[in-house]
């Protein structure tokens, strides 16, 4: 139980107390918020440690949320409580090292130091070196599906503690609640528990090691793996070889919908592609927009009565998040054009609410137009949208009229990211 002894010491228990408090998060099915944890776990730690020491401690079934995709689909996440979260971030802290520095050097996702960024990265240096086709593999529903037996004898290559390999699979069984009901775990990993990325890590770690062995050039962020090859036929004959290992030894479901052999600048990876010129480049991948574009259409919807104020902070929120992510591809000129249509968007928002034609009239004067400007404007006939567009609106709300209420640049923003 040497292992399990580093996982309930007390220096690692604070440690991960600190960072579930600090991730904060749903609470699971017992309802026991982060911000309770601290109390719950001086109140009843030494029961819960007495039975994991025994091997009688029993996880709670985690909860099921559905968490909408761009594609019309869901992602099932499970919840677990936060105390069984303070339990997995304690495991997780005394594993990481000792596999993570096993793991492959293609491998990118949910690992200390690395990032989707350093795959994205890595994937320009190899189109840019002649590998001009990936093999873009998409594994169905991958955290669903994981084979209990397979992990777990990964897992023990490398943890010989019986007792923390029985912690292990007693959350891997846990279960899940779904309206109420519980059902049982036969195979899953549930996204959602700090364990899950390094159990995935774990078991996805033979697919790295058999690419690495036939000397293929790859980047894998958790499930989504990309093999890049010099032609379409090397690319299809690497596709059935790898799904063949996949589902023979891994036990693992490969979706033939989403995963095909093509150019890398027409797939999706990581929320980027590619452009097909010479000089490789990193882009925003359509979806992405669409997706940042659905976001903004949402917070500036002019029926959401809420204030200007609010309104702001909430976009300057996610499109600072934003960008801080997607600042790695080349799209100023995107970016200069999604600025001035959020402009627009707010402009449409001011603008229903001023209503009547009194209300706008004032408005518009005390913006500086002239009582012909805004005497004409206000008396419009056109419609709100069009309205936006005019030159007494653009010159009323314009660019430093935002800038004054608080609309931090998405332009700006990115130039500063680009230079550091």
């Amino acid at each position: 139980m040497e292992l399990l002894g580093k996982v309930l010491s007390r220096e690692n228990l604070l440690v991960a107390l600190e960072r579930v408090e600090r991730n904060k998060g749903s609470a699971g099915i017992d309802g026991v918020s982060t911000e309770q944890l601290r109390d719950y776990i001086r109140e009843h730690w030494l029961t819960i440690k007495e039975q994991i020491m025994k091997g009688t401690y029993k996880p709670s079934p985690v909860r099921r949320v559905e968490i909408p995709k761009t594609d019309g689909g869901v992602r099932l996440l499970g919840i677990p409580t936060v105390v069984d979260r303070f339990i997995q971030q304690a495991i997780l802290q005394v594993l990481t090292p000792i596999f993570d520095p096993h793991f492959s050097e293609s491998s990118f996702g949910f690992r200390p130091n690395r990032s989707a960024h350093d795959a994205m990265r890595q994937a320009q240096s190899y189109i840019s070196e002649g590998y001009r086709f990936v093999v873009d593999m998409d594994l169905e529903k991958f955290f669903d599906r994981v084979n209990h037996d397979t992990l777990m004898s990964r897992v023990a290559r490398k943890v010989q503690d019986k007792a923390l390999l029985k912690l292990i699979r007693a959350y891997l069984q846990a279960g899940i609640t779904v309206n109420g009901i519980c059902l049982s775990a036969v195979e899953g990993t549930p996204q959602g528990g700090p364990l899950s990325p390094l159990l995935a890590n774990i078991l996805l770690d033979d697919l790295d090691k058999e690419l690495e062995k036939r000397g293929h050039r790859f980047c894998r962020y958790a499930d989504d793996s990309n093999i890049y090859v010099k032609s379409k036929r090397a690319g299809e004959r690497v596709k059935e070889s790898i799904q063949n290992y996949l589902e023979k030894v891994l036990k693992l479901k490969v979706n033939e919908q989403k995963s095909a052999v093509d150019r890398p600048w027409k797939r999706k990876f990581l929320g980027f592609s590619f452009t097909s010129a010479k000089q490789v480049r990193i882009r925003l991948h359509p979806k992405s927009l669409l997706k940042l574009k659905e976001k903004i259409r949402f917070i500036t919807n002019p029926i959401w009565s809420i204030s200007m104020d609010e309104r702001i902070q909430k976009l300057n929120q996610y499109l600072m998040g934003w960008i801080g992510y997607f600042a790695l591809a080349d799209a100023k000129k995107i970016l200069q054009s999604i600025e001035e249509w959020i402009r627009r968007r707010l402009r449409l928002c001011l603008w229903s609410q001023w209503k009547r034609v009194r209300t706008r009239y004032r408005e518009l004067r005390f913006l500086g137009l002239s009582h012909v400007q805004a005497i004409e404007i206000a008396n419009t006939r056109k419609g709100e949208w069009r309205t936006t567009k005019t030159p007494q609106i653009h010159k009323a709300l314009g660019v430093a009229y935002w800038q004054q209420q608080g609309l931090k640049s998405l332009v700006q923003r990115y130039s500063v990211i680009r230079q550091a």
